[in-house]
This record gives C-alpha cells, sequence and structure tokens, in this order.
C-alpha cells in the first residue's frame, strides 16, 4: 500500500506545478499587448539611397537607372514607382537570364537592401524628354507602399561607366 500515497503526492505535486503554471501563464498574458506580440516594437522601414547613377544613353530615347535602397528598419517595404521630369515611361524591372521582366512593384527587405544594378534589376526610362549629358544631374524620386517618397539628385556618367565594389 505505500506505493498508492507516493502515487498520489507525485499527482498532487504535478496537479501543483500544473496549476502554478497555467497562474504564471495568464499573469504574463495579462501583462503583454492585446496584439498578440511578443512585445516589442517593430521600427518602421528606414529607407535611405545610395549609390544611384544613370548611363549616358546610347539611344535618345531609353535608358537604364541605377541605385541602392537601404533599409535600417525592422519592417519591408516596396518601391512602386519612380518617376522623372526625363520620362514620361519609367518601368521596373528585374532580369532573368537574358531576358528582362517588367514588374509592378520591387521588395525592399527588412534590415537589407534592393540593389539595381547592371545585367540585373534596374529601371528602364522610356519616351526620354532629351537625351542627358555627362555630369548632368537627374532628378528621380521614389515612391514605397508605405514609406515617403525619397528624391535623389542622379548623376549621368558615361556609358560604359561600372561603378567598383567594394
Amino acid at each position: 500500500m505505500p506505493a498508492t500515497p507516493v502515487l498520489r503526492t507525485r499527482t498532487y505535486a504535478v496537479a501543483g506545478a500544473t496549476a502554478t503554471g497555467v497562474a504564471l501563464a495568464l499573469a504574463l498574458t495579462a501583462c503583454g499587448g492585446s496584439d498578440g506580440s511578443d512585445g516589442a516594437k517593430k521600427s518602421p522601414a528606414s529607407l535611405s539611397v545610395d549609390g544611384a547613377y544613370l548611363p549616358r544613353p546610347a539611344m535618345d530615347d531609353m535608358a537604364a537607372g541605377f541605385l541602392t535602397v537601404r533599409n535600417t528598419g525592422d519592417t519591408a517595404d516596396r518601391l512602386t514607382k519612380v518617376t522623372t521630369p526625363l520620362s514620361s515611361d519609367v518601368t521596373l524591372h528585374t532580369t532573368e537570364g537574358t531576358r528582362m521582366k517588367q514588374v509592378n512593384s520591387l521588395d525592399v527587405p527588412a534590415g537589407g537592401e534592393l540593389t539595381l544594378a547592371s545585367g540585373r534589376t534596374h529601371l528602364m526610362l522610356g519616351k526620354l524628354d532629351h537625351r542627358p549629358e555627362v555630369g548632368e544631374k537627374v532628378r528621380f524620386t521614389l515612391h514605397f507602399a508605405s514609406s515617403e517618397p525619397i528624391e535623389v539628385d542622379v548623376p549621368v556618367k558615361p556609358t560604359t561607366y561600372r561603378p567598383q565594389h567594394h
């Protein structure tokens, strides 16, 4: 018969530990936010642009633009549109192999960057207002799904310009 009291003692110990755990979980839930998060607030997207350039177009009616959008925030965003007085037709493109594909938006990951580079994701500018000269600066306005627009003065570089990678 000594086995029964030991079993009961264990049952009470487990039941007591379970009740304590449930009470602790309820107390922690009451102290936490009502949004179901772990209490940590995510910072919004924090965007900046650098490395922007526009190679002098080889043609009078079309150009490509390149830049990097950095996001130091905890929330992702999307580049949805780029406008410029130079072109009434700016489109976002990805490159898969040798094929370009127009897309509606490009992701700017949280804590990461969106790089638009020659032979990869880039901007296409059609219907140019004029053929810009080397040294000229062209104003781009980048529009995002959540963040405020960013204006950038983009320098026109020689047609064959390629930035140095660090």
